[in-house]
């Protein structure tokens, strides 16, 4: 493999001292404009690379910055990630993606670890049970800019990117209250994440605004899973009053709860109508379509981009701290209206 050109190199190439050629590439005024010059011609001509990490250290900044999410395999996060990427790259920034599989402890020392690489900053959509605020404070201490996406925690000198969780929700909730259905089943997550709670709310005040009482039986905790959803279809339709309709807070426990119920003989949507969220590529190419909720991943990613670029430039303690929030989009398709003109 051919060697890495060195500084040491250039100096021997131009007869002049390693500290010269560091001082010429690193444009110290005491280096004259001429041999500064010689050495920037001399470098491009020789394909001399800066060793990335040395400056780093030096910097105390790469150009790396961190993205943190709890699963690399969902393409809700990774279409955050490409739209990230799509705003970073041309501003000479790269991305070193992680991922907490929803555990705070691996969640803690990944933010550690990339503190220790000099990243440049951080965006993160935090994992399911974070509860601790330490780690990223101390990304924040350090200047190290945080911007959270989709899952935020509340966290000082930090900026945020969301969607209207709580509009989505109602927005559903009333499709499903259009189609006549007055029993609606809710499938949630962990109501102690800011998202969840919102998209509990959205679904409960819907339900109220539209004059049906309130049945917080109808409302079942579940993990974002296929198989979880099939145990929260089969609770939901064992009770005396079962509902006629579901809306689940993701795509994964819609499928789920769709695959139980098409099992047991329920026809989807005549007996029991579904709508998810997130708006996965499955929910579009399946046999029954799954109506959802899109939650604008790509624009999400590029603002999370935009608002650390903002705090890059200005520095994290002096940037305005900014909580964006993006409308989000229903998406209905067979099933949760089975007789209309239906949106892929």
């Amino acid at each position: 493999m051919e060697n890495k050109t060195t500084i040491y190199d250039i100096a021997k190439r131009l007869n002049i001292t390693a500290a010269t050629v560091s001082r010429a590439l690193n444009n110290n005024p005491r280096i004259s404009k001429n041999t500064r010059k010689l050495v920037l011609e001399t470098a491009k001509e020789m394909n001399y690379e800066p060793n990335r990490l040395a400056v780093a250290l030096k910097n105390g900044k790469s150009n790396m910055v961190g993205v943190v999410v709890p699963y690399i395999d969902r393409k809700f996060f990774s279409t955050v990630i490409g739209g990230i990427e799509s705003e970073l790259y041309p501003e000479g920034y790269n991305i070193i993606i992680a991922q907490t599989h929803d555990e705070e402890k691996r969640e803690i020392e990944i933010i550690r670890n990339l503190l220790k690489s000099q990243v440049a900053g951080i965006i993160i959509s935090v994992a399911r049970f974070t509860k601790e605020t330490k780690h990223f404070q101390e990304a924040i201490k350090s200047d190290v800019p945080v911007v959270f996406f989709d899952r935020r925690i509340n966290v000082n000198k930090s900026s945020s990117v969301m969607i209207d969780d709580y509009q989505g929700s109602y927005e559903a909730t009333k499709h499903l209250i259009e189609q006549g259905r007055k029993r609606i089943g809710h499938l949630t997550v962990d109501l102690s994440l800011e998202i969840y709670t919102n998209r509990y709310n959205g679904y409960k005040d819907a339900i109220i605004d539209s004059g049906i009482e309130f049945d917080e039986n109808l409302v079942v905790q579940l993990r974002s899973d296929i198989e979880e959803g099939k145990r929260a279809a089969e609770k939901l339709m064992s009770l005396n009053n079962p509902p006629d309709a579901i809306l689940s807070t993701s795509d994964y426990g819609a499928l789920g709860a769709i695959n139980w119920l098409r099992s047991k003989g329920y026809s989807i949507p005549e007996d029991v109508a579904v709508v998810g969220f997130s708006n996965e590529p499955f929910t579009q190419f399946m046999e029954l379509p799954i109506s959802s909720i899109d939650q604008k991943p790509l624009d999400m990613g590029r603002t999370a981009a935009k608002l650390f670029l903002k705090k890059a430039i200005k520095g994290n303690a002096k940037a305005k701290d900014e909580n964006i929030v993006l409308q989000p989009e229903l998406l209905v398709r067979a099933s949760s209206q089975a007789h209309q003109t239906l949106t892929n």
